[in-house]
This record gives structure tokens, sequence and C-alpha cells, in this order.
């Protein structure tokens, strides 16, 4: 069985991260996996993280004391980990880690990459207030156009994907600011997406922080990957509610 690694970035989420950790280890229960957080906190997050991983020998973490920024953690946490698959989600839970197995799923059936998708029939950006909609919306859109490997994913800029680690080697990842998925689609060489639905949740502790600067950083970032960028010929599957809990109910049922 491969093993999955899990990075999670992680700034000022202490209340977060035992119901975070409980709920990945109950969703993946029959996978092998570990879950390394990356952590540039100025609260007790680092504290909690070094307790729970006392207790949790699949927990691992990294605090930077003179780093920050979210895509930047997700890379670090990349390098670092062990895993033949590699995931990437918030630590504010609105991201389910219910969705992780799904996610595993699609890469066992053969996708180089697995992308959940709150736009395709079965999915919901509900978690947002329509100010966070609008600002989701419209980095969506500035996306695809000014980066036309974008385009053939529906939900591009989400923080949630799972990859084959492979597909990173060689990558020339340079990330800024907060989104680290738009790099990985830019800059990697893969083949096949399989997107799966799912409900983005609401924030269940903490605030967000997305801030005027991340929106300056977003363009730069957008403008830098249009000069390299590599121009993989993909092919998209989109699974439905009903595919996806087939396909893991063969999983589980075989594990």
């Amino acid at each position: 069985m491969n093993k999955l690694s899990i990075v999670i970035p992680t700034f000022n989420e202490k209340d977060n991260i035992r119901s975070l950790v409980k709920r990945i280890d109950d969703a993946l229960e029959s996978v092998n996996h570990e879950i390394l957080f990356v952590d540039d906190s100025r609260d007790e997050t680092p504290q909690v993280l070094e307790a729970v991983s006392k207790e949790n020998s699949r927990v691992k973490y990294i605090h930077r004391e003179n780093e920050k920024g979210l895509a930047t953690a997700v890379l670090m946490g990349f390098r670092a980990a062990d895993g033949d698959y590699l995931a990437c989600m918030d630590a504010d839970l609105q991201h389910p880690p219910e969705i992780l197995l799904p996610m595993y799923v699609a890469l066992t059936k053969g996708a180089d990459m697995c992308i959940p998708s709150r736009l395709i029939p079965g999915g919901s950006d509900g978690g947002l207030n329509w100010y966070r909609k609008l600002i989701s919306g419209s980095a969506r859109n500035i996306g695809k156009a000014m980066l036309p490997c974008l385009r053939p994913i529906s939900d591009p800029t989400s923080g949630l994907f799972m990859f084959r680690k492979e597909i990173i080697d060689g990558a020339d990842m340079r990330p800024v600011g907060w989104k680290i998925m738009i790099e990985v689609l830019a800059t990697s060489h893969f083949s096949s997406v399989t997107e799966i639905p799912y409900t983005f949740c609401e924030r269940q502790s903490g605030e967000s922080k997305i801030d005027k600067d991340a929106t300056v950083q977003y363009l730069q970032q957008c403008m830098d990957l249009r000069k390299r960028y590599v121009r993989n010929k993909i092919s998209v599957t989109k699974w439905t509610s009903e595919q996806t809990d087939t396909y893991v109910k063969e999983f589980t049922s075989g594990n």
C-alpha cells in the first residue's frame, strides 16, 4: 500500500489541531499515513503540536521562526514528507478530513492528481459567505484567464488536493503567498486528474488569514507562472457522488 503524507500549514490554529488529527486518523484508518504540520504560529499552536506528536506517532511538525507564508510552508512539507502520495489541506476544518480517503482511492485507480471540487454536481461552497464567494470566484477566473493550464480544472484555486509525489520531481516551483495548488498544476508533469465533489465547510475556530496583500501576491504569482508553466496534455475525469461512494466501498471492503 502506498504511504500518504498529509501536509498541513498552520498559523495560530491551536484550537483545531486535536479535532483535525482525530478526524484524519478516523478517515484513513485503513491507509498507511503520516500527518505533517508546518507551523508559523505565534500563539500556543507549537505546544499543542508537540504534545500531539508525542501522543500520536503519525504526527510530525516543523516550526518555522523566521519564515511565513502558506505556499512556502507547504513546499517545505512536501520536501520533508515520506509518502508516495502527498496531500495538502487547511487546518481550519473547512476542508473536511473525510474527503482524504476518496482522494486516496482516486490515486489508487490511476489518477496522477485528485482535486476535490466545490463546483461540480454534488459539491458546494456553502462554507463561504457572499464576500468570500466573490473573492474566490474572482481569483479562480483571473487564474484561468492568465494561465491556460488551469482551464481544464473546475476548482483550481482551492488548497485541497492530492498527487503522486513523482509528478513534482524537477518542478520549478517558486511559491509566494497563499496559492500552492496553481503552482503544482502549472509546473508539474502529469497527465490525468480526477475531480470529486465535496462540501466546503464553515470554519470551526480562529479567523481567516486572507488579507489585501494576498491579492497582490496572487496576481504576481500568476504573472510569473505565465512565463514558466508546463504545457501538459491532461485528461480530467469527474466522479459523481455515487461513483465516489462506490469506489470507496470497494476499496475499504478489499482492505
